[in-house]
């Protein structure tokens, strides 16, 4: 495969054509009478016309047909793609044994699971190809969520599990924008802007209305994060000042490129609307876009390229420095959902607990391991995996975690090299899916143990324990 360019910068203003059609942009203005090589020219909005223009998102595309020319659309099986958050009842009790309140006696309250205290998956299990064929839009699986599409205001966290590519169908989504972590195996993305590669510890955003067809070379395995009724930004820096996080120069975007051609049995275009799947056959290809030019376009970002923010004196920053993008709320400071990773790093921070700290979130936190091993949970939390702990719900390092941190020798290291932990926050409470929590059969029922072997070690006689400050 040649090498693909792109073009590079977050938010810009750009403008790409085809270089076997040169010229084919429009000089001077967007939707001429007659365009050049008679095209149609075709806005596709991400904002209200109306918006301010810093956060006005569209952009003008001049393709070969306009995208309405195909059949009328038809429900097809959504498969395990759900928006419907009350499938399973709220049970803060879960698969845990608790003891009776004055008694040692222990004895299993429910046997049911939610999408409350502390969840953790093991790998999603890959479908193998010798058995069934699956792509990308079969293989969705939504695991949480919350909020409403209808009113534009929500998330999904879905599974992607597939070992086939799309061939000539297409998907795009009325609902929301579309980050999607790839965990195991290369995805190669054609849209209407042109063609992305995106590989593990690289991330990629498809946002709301632009069709795309994904290929894959493997069984293939990743996380998505969908957004509802906003965008996903670079995060405010305040006083890190001008520099710092994710770069925008680091964010790429494709190159138009265009097909014109028929295929038997012709196209067909998959749309989620409404958290519902639809259909509809077209005789040409949907990425038939000789050029375009806008704000509105689909992106691309290398996990390396984040600029570590780090405490170099003393204790634990919050997670908030290591936020690649954010998707904002109504409230100045609160995101819909923020997507934050766990890159390797120096740690230097001196007399400090230095792993995560013990913590209770007003926020939602879903957690996926790209690869390596997290910091804190050195065991049970693997790639291909996942967790989530609800608003509330105390979480942090396990066990063993504890006891090696708190007695290491606090030497400048490395930390998390060979690892990309991410996190999926949100000031959304979270609801787990029954695919989820009853049919994937991913569900660790012993997750809870792992903070078991905590003990007391409180010294009320000695405010300095040996071996401390």
């Amino acid at each position: 495969m040649a090498e693909l360019k792109y073009i590079s910068g977050f938010g810009n203003e750009c403008a790409s054509e085809d270089p076997r059609c040169p010229g084919a942009l429009p000089e001077g203005q967007n939707n001429p009478q007659v365009c050049p090589y008679n095209l149609y020219a075709e806005q596709l909005s991400g904002s209200a016309f109306t918006c301010p223009r810093s956060s006005n998102k569209r952009s003008w595309l001049y393709r070969i047909l306009p995208s309405v020319s195909h059949k009328p659309f038809e429900s097809i099986d959504q498969g395990h793609v759900t928006h419907n958050w009350d499938e399973v009842d709220p049970d803060p009790n879960q698969t845990r044994n608790r003891g009776h309140l004055g008694g040692p006696c222990r004895v299993l309250l429910s046997f049911s699971v939610s999408a409350t205290n502390q969840l953790r998956w093991k790998p999603f299990e890959i479908p193998k190809a010798s058995q069934k064929k699956v792509d990308f839009v079969r293989g969705l699986h939504t695991l949480c969520g919350a909020g409403d599409i209808r009113s534009n205001n929500g998330l999904a966290v879905h599974i992607f599990l597939c070992n086939t590519s799309m061939g000539n169908r297409c998907f795009y989504n009325s609902d929301g924008d579309f980050l999607i972590v790839p965990q195991k195996g290369k995805l190669l993305i054609y849209t209407e802007f042109g063609k992305m590669l995106v590989q593990p510890n690289e991330i990629c955003v498809i946002q709301r209305g632009m069709r795309f067809s994904i290929d894959v070379f493997e069984e293939t395995r990743g996380y998505i994060l969908e957004v509802y009724g906003v965008h996903f930004e670079l995060p405010d820096l305040g006083p890190i000042g001008a520099n710092g996080l994710a770069n925008p120069r680091d964010f790429l975007i494709p190159v138009a490129w265009y097909e014109d051609h028929q295929v038997p049995g012709g196209y067909t275009v998959i749309n989620k609307y409404q958290g519902k799947m639809f259909a509809a056959k077209q005789d040409v290809s949907p990425f038939n876009v000789v050029a375009w030019h806008g704000n509105y376009t689909p992106y691309k970002y290398n996990l390396e390229n984040f600029m570590v923010i780090n405490s170099v004196t003393f204790d634990h920053a919050d997670p908030s420095i290591f936020t690649v993008l954010t998707a904002k709320s109504v409230r100045p400071g609160v995101a819909i959902a923020d997507f934050v990773i766990f890159p390797p790093r120096w740690g230097v921070a001196d007399k400090t607990f230095r792993p995560p700290y013990y913590h209770r979130n007003c926020m939602s936190e879903f957690m996926g391991l790209i690869k390596g091993h997290y910091e804190a949970k050195q065991g049970g939390f693997l790639p291909g995996g996942g967790s989530l702990h609800s608003p509330m719900t105390p979480h942090g390092p396990d066990a063993d975690c504890f006891e090696k941190a708190s007695k290491a020798k606090l030497a400048p290291e490395r930390i998390a090299d060979g690892t990309m932990a991410f996190m999926f926050e949100s000031s959304l409470s979270m609801a787990g899916t029954k695919w989820g929590l009853k049919t994937s059969n991913c569900l660790d029922e012993n997750y809870y143990k792992c903070w078991e072997p905590l003990k007391s070690h409180f010294t009320p006689n000695s405010r300095n324990p040996a071996g401390t400050n």
